[in-house]
C-alpha cells in the first residue's frame, strides 16, 4: 500500500486490526493513486501510513538515510535527512518551524509514545533545535501567528525534481475523511502550482549527515 521513495519499506507499517479497516485502507491507496499530486496519509507520530507515486516522485532523489526517510516517517524526514533542504524549499521557515510546533503538540497530547519521546531525544541532542524547540518557538509562533503553525490551507515552496515542476510551491490541503480519522490518521495533499509563478530561491547546499544546526532564523531566547 505505502511505500519509501527509492523503495519498499524494510518493515510492515503496522495497520488497524480487522479485515473491514484493512480493506479500506487498500481502496483508499487506489483513490490515492489517482490523485496528480503527491499525497500521503500518516499517524499521530508521522509514521507513514499510505503514499502515492507522486509522492514518491518528489523524493526520488533523496539520498538513503537510515531513520529519516520521507516514506517511512515525514517529520524525522524534515528535521533530520541532509536532504529535506534540497526538496522542501524554505526549509527552515516553511517546514521545519511548523513541524516542530506541531511535534511539540503531538508531545503534549501523547507524552508516554515511545516514538515520540525517541524524536524528543534526537532534538535535544542537537543544540541549535533544541534551542529552537525550547526557546524559539514561543518566539516565533508570536511573530508570525498561529495560523503558520498549521498544515492545512499553507502555501509552501518545493523543488520538484520533475523539471517540468522545478523550483514552484504547493498549496498543502487536509483532506482526511471520517473512517481515517477514526482510525487516528490525517492525509495531507501537497497540491502543485504552475512553476511560472515566482520561483523559490536555489537550492541550498546538502548539509551533511550529523549537521542539523540549520535553524538560524530562530533566536535562542525569547525577545
Amino acid at each position: 500500500m505505502a511505500h519509501q521513495a527509492g523503495g519498499p519499506w524494510p518493515a510492515p507499517r503496522p495497520v488497524p486490526e480487522g479485515l473491514e479497516a484493512q480493506t479500506y485502507l487498500q481502496d483508499y491507496a487506489t483513490l490515492m493513486e489517482a490523485v496528480p499530486f503527491p499525497s500521503l496519509v500518516v499517524d499521530h507520530r508521522w509514521d507513514v501510513v499510505l503514499a502515492n507515486s507522486a509522492f514518491e516522485t518528489l523524493f526520488r532523489e533523496v539520498g538513503p538515510h537510515p531513520t529519516a526517510m520521507p516514506g517511512d516517517n515525514f517529520l524525522r524526514f524534515v528535521l533530520f535527512h541532509p536532504d529535506a533542504g534540497t526538496v522542501l524549499g524554505e526549509h527552515e521557515p516553511g517546514w521545519c518551524l511548523p513541524m516542530l510546533a506541531q511535534f511539540k503538540a503531538a508531545v503534549e497530547r501523547f507524552g508516554h509514545d515511545h516514538e515520540l519521546q525517541a524524536i524528543r531525544r534526537e532534538i535535544a541532542q542537537d543544540p541549535i533545535m533544541e534551542a529552537a524547540y525550547r526557546q524559539g518557538l514561543p518566539h516565533w509562533i508570536r511573530a508570525v501567528g498561529e495560523g503558520a503553525v498549521e498544515h492545512d490551507g499553507a502555501v509552501r515552496r518545493l523543488l520538484h525534481p520533475d523539471p517540468r515542476w522545478g523550483a514552484t510551491e504547493c498549496r498543502v490541503v487536509g483532506e482526511t475523511p471520517k473512517t481515517l480519522q477514526d482510525m487516528g490518521y490525517t492525509r495531507l495533499t501537497l497540491v502543485l502550482r504552475d512553476s511560472r509563478r515566482p520561483a523559490t530561491p536555489a537550492r541550498r547546499p546538502r548539509r551533511t549527515p550529523g549537521n542539523t544546526t540549520h535553524l538560524t532564523i530562530v533566536p535562542t531566547a525569547e525577545a
